[in-house]
């Protein structure tokens, strides 16, 4: 008896290059990223009942439920002298206790370099010395993804538990190769203070804070040269991966990169949100609320920067109040606009250099369809947007409870890290470097889509991060 075709809900399009990027596999040797895009993402099946962004967005929020994703905890210390610190990178791995009773394997809750706070997340330990010193000398090409995560956030969340489930998981092998069995390796660099990480500075992190994922690739670079590197960030995250892809260029040492529910530009994204009742008093509102518990959490060594006030600071309600007495005077930003604007990664798509899937839900009420670079993505070969009609922020949810985005990014870090031929990829001449038409009047000008007004007073020349 055949079996009846599962019900649907929601639809994909595509928006890419005219000339997309060829990246051939042994079935297919001309196949291009969108066609290979549209052959392996699922359709959505979102849950009906579930019928608009909003409650897409805050159903998981209210009854969260994720796989059961096991951490160990490397705090890294910052190797740059102008963003000076520790930030907390979480690794995940097999379940730290298997087969055994509460309590007969002790795990480590105290940080072996000395800067960590004991307050872990759910499943999560640190390394030891001895553990992460054998880790770092594994020789190994099993796939490694970084992770960043959203505002305030960390490897915790339930979104980014879903999306890496099936790349971690071991189905049934007992190999001890990797951090935890499955097909991939995956590390989580969380921002400064958050997931009960300790800030040791009073440098927080903003939305262009490209420096300490800079470090973790590079790293991991170093450590591993035999494999194959991705990245994928979500929301805010997703803004300071992409920023980093264009600031890398060509050098990127990715693979290649997903963006999940990325703001885009920033500015438009907070203008919109504050238009509605909604968005400005239930989303802008408590993702103010967050990030006042996490400067509450870390108030002596962020106001060592002694132009903050923390009066004025706790007494702000709204995200932007909060960027604007704590973003604005830390980074020297006039008004929390000008940071927006100076922060959103919708021009530095231009300077991406390796493959990139932009997941986004056309309903999404945090990062809305209207700050979206659709014109920009068309100008690159490198990057193409898959947009569902329904999904909300960072929500997805199928009937059944599955989510999407998980189906998608499995889907596509499998078949780059495992079947096509990377070596073979082929870019069109899309005059990338110039974006100037032919015409009969050549401009004397150059367009730089990083060029960023904040810089560092040291070097007029762009650094990346800043």
């Amino acid at each position: 008896m055949a079996s009846l075709p599962l019900p649907s809900w929601g639809s994909l399009t595509y928006a890419h290059s005219p000339n997309p990027l060829r990246i051939p596999s042994a079935s297919d040797p001309k196949r291009t990223l969108p066609s290979l895009l549209e052959s392996i993402i699922p359709q959505p099946r979102l849950s009906p009942l579930l019928f608009n962004g909003h409650l897409q967005t805050a159903i998981p929020a209210l009854f969260p439920s994720a796989p059961a994703i096991h951490y160990k905890r490397r705090i890294f210390t910052a190797d740059s002298e102008t963003f000076k610190g520790h930030f907390a990178v979480d690794f995940a791995v097999k379940p730290l206790i298997t087969g055994k009773k509460e309590g007969e394997e002790k795990l480590l809750i105290e940080d072996p370099v000395g800067v960590g706070h004991t307050d872990l997340p759910e499943r999560t330990s640190y390394f030891t010395n001895a553990e992460f010193e054998a880790l770092e000398q594994r020789e190994t090409d099993k796939p490694l993804l970084i992770v960043l995560h959203g505002l305030s956030g960390g490897s915790h969340e339930i979104y980014l538990r879903h999306a890496i489930a099936a790349l971690v998981a071991s189905n049934g092998k007992t190999d001890d190769e990797g951090f935890s069995g499955g097909d991939f390796d995956v590390l989580v660099a969380n921002a400064r203070g958050c997931a009960g990480s300790r800030i040791t500075t009073g440098i927080l992190y903003n939305a262009r804070a490209t420096w300490d994922v800079r470090q973790t690739v590079k790293w991991a670079r170093e450590k591993w040269p035999k494999r194959k590197l991705f990245g994928m960030g979500f929301s805010l995250g997703a803004n300071i991966l992409a920023n980093y892809l264009g600031e890398e260029g060509s050098s990127c040492p990715l693979t290649s990169a997903i963006l999940v529910s990325n703001p885009w530009t920033l500015d438009i994204s907070h203008t919109i949100l504050l238009s509605t009742y909604i968005g400005k008093h239930i989303y802008s509102a408590a993702m103010g609320k967050s990030m006042r518990a996490l400067f509450a959490r870390h108030a002596a060594e962020i106001t060592t920067n002694t132009v903050l006030d923390p009066a004025v600071i706790q007494a702000t309600t709204y995200l932007h109040e909060f960027d604007r007495e704590v973003q604005c005077p830390t980074w020297g930003y006039p008004t929390e606009g000008a940071y927006y604007r100076d922060a959103s990664s919708a021009d530095a798509v231009l300077a991406i250099r390796i493959p990139t899937l932009c997941l986004h839900a056309q309903d999404d009420p945090i990062a809305c369809d209207q700050a979206v670079p659709y014109e920009e993505i068309k100008c690159t070969p490198w990057v193409v947007m898959c947009a569902t009609s329904g999904g909300g922020h960072l929500g997805w949810v199928e009937l059944g409870g599955e989510r999407w985005h998980a189906k998608a990014v499995t889907a596509f870090f499998r078949i780059m890290a495992f079947e096509v031929d990377l070596e073979g990829m082929v870019a069109p001449d899309t005059k990338a470097e110039g974006w100037s038409r032919e015409s009969g009047y050549r401009s004397p000008f150059q367009y730089g889509p990083l060029r960023r007004k904040l810089q560092l007073v040291e070097n007029s020349e762009l650094i990346p991060g800043i």
